[in-house]
């Protein structure tokens, strides 16, 4: 799976399960100040993230995911293995 796939698969399921305005998603915006993605919200993006990259946020491991391209890099590193 390329990057852009996985961009692509992350801002779809942001847009359409989590109803977060399109305008609002940027690589570079921070998940919680800028996209507004809240602890509630982190739930229903593990499962997502489990059901389309098929493996478990570890939450030690997303310590230090702040921007929505922290976030695809570290789906990208998990895939990748």
């Amino acid at each position: 799976m390329t990057r852009t796939e996985i961009e692509q698969i992350v801002k779809e399921f942001l847009i359409e399960e989590l109803e977060i305005e399109p305008e609002k998603i940027t690589m570079e915006g921070r998940m919680k100040e800028d996209i507004g993605i809240d602890s509630l919200d982190m739930v229903d993006v593990a499962v997502i993230v489990d059901k389309k990259f098929g493996f478990k946020i570890q939450p030690d491991e997303m310590k230090n995911t702040v921007t929505l391209n922290d976030f695809c890099n570290y789906i990208e590193q998990k895939i990748a293995k």
